[in-house]
C-alpha cells in the first residue's frame, strides 16, 4: 500500500478523527460492535472496539489480505485508553532473512515468549490514556537476530472499550 509511497516523520493508519478512519482497515464484528464515540476525558471522538474475545471483533490494515502495508518506518506508536480490560495488539513484520515475523504485545499476558514466527509479550497500560511506542527494529534484531525491513500487517484484537485515537507508523 505504501510501498511507494515516501516515508518520513509519521504516516497514519488510523485517525480516529478523520473524516473515514477505518477506510484502510477490515473491521470484523461478531459480538460486538466498532463505532466512534466522543472521550468524556479528552473530548474527541475516538474508536471504541467491543467484543466478547479474541475471534469476534477486530481490526486488520490493510483490508485486503492479499496486500501489504510496505511501511519501512520502524516505530509503531498507538495512543490507546486503559479502561481495565484486556487489549492486545499484532504487527506483522518482514525481516532481512525474508521472514514474516509477528509480534503480538497484551495487558493479559506476564511473561516473553519467542517462538519462530511470533513474540508474544506483556504490555503494562498505566491509568487512563496510554501512548505505546514499539520499536519494530529494536524488537526484530533482539528477537531474532534479524534486521527490521518493513512492516507488512497490523491487528488490533479484543478491545472490549475504547482505544486511542492515533496508530501510526515513524521513524
Amino acid at each position: 500500500m505504501f510501498k511507494n509511497t515516501f516515508q518520513s516523520g509519521f504516516l497514519s493508519i488510523l485517525y480516529s478523527i478523520g473524516s473515514k478512519p477505518l477506510q484502510i482497515w477490515d473491521k470484523k464484528v461478531r459480538n460486538g460492535h466498532i463505532k466512534r464515540i466522543t472521550d468524556n476525558d479528552i473530548q474527541s471522538l475516538v474508536l471504541e472496539i467491543e467484543g466478547t474475545n479474541v475471534s469476534t471483533t477486530y481490526i486488520t490494515c490493510p483490508a485486503d489480505p492479499k496486500k501489504t502495508l510496505g511501511i519501512k518506518l520502524p516505530f509503531l506508536v498507538m495512543i490507546i485508553k486503559n479502561l481495565k480490560k484486556y487489549f492486545t495488539f499484532e504487527v506483522q513484520v518482514l525481516d532481512d532473512k525474508n521472514v514474516r515475523r509477528r509480534f503480538r504485545a497484551s495487558n493479559y499476558q506476564s511473561t516473553t515468549r519467542v517462538k519462530p514466527f511470533i513474540c508474544t509479550m506483556p504490555m503494562r497500560l498505566d491509568d487512563g490514556w496510554n501512548q505505546i511506542q514499539f520499536n519494530l527494529s529494536d524488537f526484530t534484531r533482539r528477537a531474532y537476530g534479524t534486521n527490521y525491513i518493513e512492516t507488512l500487517r497490523v491487528q488490533v484484537l479484543r478491545l472490549p472499550r475504547r482505544t486511542g485515537t492515533l496508530a501510526s507508523i515513524t521513524r
